[in-house]
């Protein structure tokens, strides 16, 4: 019963009809309700593990702060313990299904509950700030229960903190029509991004990929660029879609993209892309270490730890773990070079309001990011760097030219189905770039105007998209995390 069956949509409308129909106050009952059935359904074996996860953690969170009203500083030391303690018991957990095998070169079967990589952040994220008194703890176990399993990010974010959605979820919402309409938008549009571009290119990207050996040179760097535009639609996809289904309750996530292929570093890149996680990163890591509060050098060393975690989180093995250093080498590197880069813009009359400027900048990031995306989705390190000397010592621009691209998956027509649906999603995306609201824009036209709107759409995406193309639909990227 994943985001895009339509089994979960029957579930989706059963459960808008019982929240609306209920009383205010037992509507966060309902979402209470939906949300168990809805994991439980999805992870099976897993559920117990997160169960038990939840009632640690809750417990937890209810001694740290009794410590840390009655007693206050005489007892900070047992309020520290509490908290190491307890997230060690909420990690380590995560830290065995995720990384254990690859450690110990084991084939261990492990239970791995869906979502533990995201609601193991929100478990330490919560217990972190009842610790820092940032909030009160939650003293009714079954809303706590609520934050932990919300069904629209439980399964692939965004990652909450409880300061910033607690209250939405036990709050019940009145029906807005303009909010549902809103989530509907963002639901539908979704779904054009996942089936038109993400799953369209996971063609090309898997033909690639999965057989290193046959493709190289002109074949990886196409397939290269093509993975940093599914991952980005697939992710922006997964999170808009929760967004939109969270919006048909009254509940708003948090934006967990602003455009990343807009930034001009690799620092601002990172302040855009997947912003739940490096906003998590940042407070929970990267800060308490230090930041760039003691110097240079160890401001260097905190960005290579903040990002080994990273690349921990997203998976185990050695490519992860340089994924994470390159990143951290990049911004870096980005720092140190930022006075010479001044200087040529300078010597070239680039002023830093200059379009030419921001354009080399983005495609900069652009490439830089895509190198280290190829790492990312290569099957190892050995083959992610292999792949990348291809590009550099395998010469066959030919490829472009002879037809060699229309024989990996895509035909002619569905290639150029792929570059205008790209286009529709960078024209969107420059839009609200420039501060324009697409959804408020849509809704502020004449209702023959909307309708024809979302039929094309809807048409679009059924004909082009999931029904028209000889392949199967993909998961979630990020869904397995």
């Amino acid at each position: 019963m994943m985001y895009i069956s339509l089994g979960f949509y029957a579930f989706l409308a059963l459960l808008l009809i019982i929240y609306y129909a209920v009383p205010l106050r037992f509507r966060w009952e309902v979402l209470l309700a939906g949300s168990i059935a809805f994991y439980a359904v999805l992870s099976k074996d897993g559920f117990w593990i997160l169960i038990i996860s939840g009632f640690l953690s809750y417990a937890s969170g209810l001694v740290i702060y009794y410590l840390r009203g009655k007693y206050a500083e005489s007892h900070r030391f047992l309020q520290r313990m509490t908290l190491i303690l307890s997230l060690l018991v909420v990690v380590i957990p995560w830290f065995l299904v995720k990384n254990w095998n690859f450690i110990s070169g084991s084939t261990f079967q492990w239970i791995v509950p869906l979502g533990i990589s995201f609601y193991t952040l929100q478990i330490v994220s919560y217990l972190s700030d009842i610790y820092n008194g940032k909030i009160s703890a939650q003293k009714n176990p079954a809303r706590y229960a609520l934050f932990l399993l919300f069904f629209p990010q439980i399964v692939q974010g965004p990652i909450p903190r409880y300061a910033q959605l607690a209250e939405q979820l036990y709050t019940g919402h009145l029906f807005e029509e303009k909010g549902f309409v809103k989530g509907a938008q963002l639901i539908l549009w979704g779904f054009f991004v996942k089936f038109m571009i993400a799953d369209r290119a996971a063609v090309v990207v898997n033909a690639v990929f999965d057989h290193p050996a046959k493709y190289m040179g002109g074949y990886v760097l196409v397939a290269g660029a093509l993975y940093s535009v599914e991952l980005y639609a697939d992710f922006l996809s997964c999170v808009t879609i929760s967004q939109g289904i969270a919006g048909l309750f009254g509940v708003e996530l948090k934006d967990n993209f602003r455009r990343p292929y807009f930034a001009v570093s690799i620092k601002e890149f990172w302040r855009r892309w997947h912003i739940s996680l490096s906003e998590w990163l940042r407070d929970y890591i990267y800060i308490p270490l230090g930041g760039s509060r003691k110097g240079k050098w160890i401001q260097y060393l905190n960005l290579f730890i903040t990002f080994m975690c990273s690349g921990i989180w997203h998976g185990s093995g050695y490519k992860f773990l340089f994924w994470g250093m390159m990143h951290a080498t990049y911004q870096i590197a980005g720092g140190l070079m930022g006075p010479i880069k001044s200087r040529i813009y300078r010597a070239l009359q680039l002023s830093e309001q200059s379009g030419m400027r921001r354009m080399m900048q983005c495609v900069g990031v652009f490439c830089w990011v895509s190198l280290a995306w190829i790492i990312f989705r290569a099957e190892s390190l050995r083959i992610g760097l292999h792949m990348i000397k291809s590009v550099l010592c395998v010469h066959n621009p030919w490829i472009f030219f002879d037809g060699s691209l229309l024989r990996m998956g895509l035909n002619w027509k569905e290639w150029c189905l792929l570059a205008v649906s790209v286009m529709i999603l960078f024209c969107a995306d420059y839009m609200q770039e420039k501060g324009t609201c697409i959804r408020e824009l849509v809704l502020s036209k004449a209702i023959y105007i909307r309708w024809a709107i979302y039929i094309v759409t809807i048409l679009c995406i059924m004909v082009f998209g999931v029904y028209g193309f000889g392949y199967e639909t993909q998961n979630f990227i990020y869904g397995g995390f």
